[in-house]
């Protein structure tokens, strides 16, 4: 599955001399972390790094140390970010929601930036990290959260796809145009959304929630009608055999409210477009009516409130 890519564009890439410049690196990459070192050796780490439309490619490699997100780091000014890893080479342990995954080179896993976690390396290694908006990935942030530190290994199921495709990013992290790298960013988390996806139906076993099973098939029915100016809760709901009361109570029960879910599903589509240069020719006014909305002024003021600018800055920038 190589990516041959001819378009070449340099990415930034910073190398830490000792452990105090590594430290700081690694927070201003990132988010806030404390970083620790158990050996009083020499010390030698690099990123490579480029943004990839919203979502952010670090490519890492370093001697051993550890990472760890404490509690009274935390803080909503952070952002609240999902991290996708690879492991290349070497070994790491993640450790978030009282679960621990041993990582091999292959292996991916996520973890959330608003809940503490920790990531060790005993020795010297080499992964590969996105960092993106939990809205860009096609699950309830409930959903994911029964992932975090969980290990799917490339000869498991979807992971003999989808973990060679991260590693050639990863070696082409370099060759990428904004276009090339962009489209390659979502097809990645759309391919991880897909892989998080089977995961979960596998981990409810035999013993099936009549509910969730429920909830999987709403939630593939409205972004499949996204487009549809129609689609509102009474035509899910009719779709489904149940009342609008009860498909309230469904998204209710998981913390969501079902019409800021459809709103948020159309918005982040709206997005990707906007970011995704073969739409580049579409005007902003029709890229909100394919998803939906069919006023431009309530669209763009709906846009702003969500992602702080509005659409017109967005596809600028």
């Amino acid at each position: 599955m190589a990516l041959n890519l001819s378009s070449r564009q340099d990415v930034a890439t910073t190398e830490a001399p000792d452990f105090d410049a590594w430290r700081q690196l690694v927070t201003e990459s990132f988010v806030p972390l404390d970083v620790e070192n158990s050996s009083s050796g020499s010390f030698h780490g690099k990123m490579r790094s480029r943004t990839m439309g919203d979502v952010s490619a670090i490519e890492v490699s370093a001697d051993g140390h550890a990472v760890l997100r404490k509690a009274s780091l935390i803080r909503p000014s952070d952002g609240h970010y999902f991290k996708l890893s690879i492991m290349l080479a070497g070994s790491g342990l993640l450790i978030q929601d009282n679960r621990e995954a041993l990582l091999l080179p292959g292996d991916i896993a996520v973890y959330d930036t608003q809940r503490p976690y920790t990531l060790a390396f005993e020795e010297q290694f080499r992964c590969l990290v996105l960092m993106f908006s939990p809205q860009l990935m096609e699950l309830p942030i409930s959903a994911v959260g029964q992932l975090t530190a969980v290990k799917m290994g490339r000869d498991e199921r979807l992971g003999k796809i989808i973990s060679p495709f991260l590693g050639e990013i990863a070696r082409n992290l370099d060759q990428f145009s904004n276009a090339t790298g962009t489209r390659l960013a979502y097809n990645a988390l759309d391919l991880v959304t897909t892989m998080f996806s089977e995961e979960l139906d596998l981990s409810r076993g035999p013993a099936t929630n009549p509910r969730a099973e429920l909830m999987v098939r709403i939630r593939t029915y409205i972004d499949a009608h996204l487009g549809d100016a129609d689609l509102n809760l009474g035509t899910v709901a009719a779709a489904h055999f149940i009342s609008t009361r009860y498909l309230h109570n469904l998204f209710q029960d998981e913390g969501e409210s079902a019409a800021n879910w459809i709103r948020n599903r159309r918005l982040v589509r709206c997005r990707r477009d906007l970011k995704d240069p073969v739409h580049a020719h579409r005007s902003i006014c029709a890229i909100a009516a394919k998803w939906g909305f069919s006023d431009a002024a309530h669209f763009s003021r709906l846009f702003r409130t969500a992602f702080g600018e509005t659409p017109s800055n967005y596809r600028d920038r």
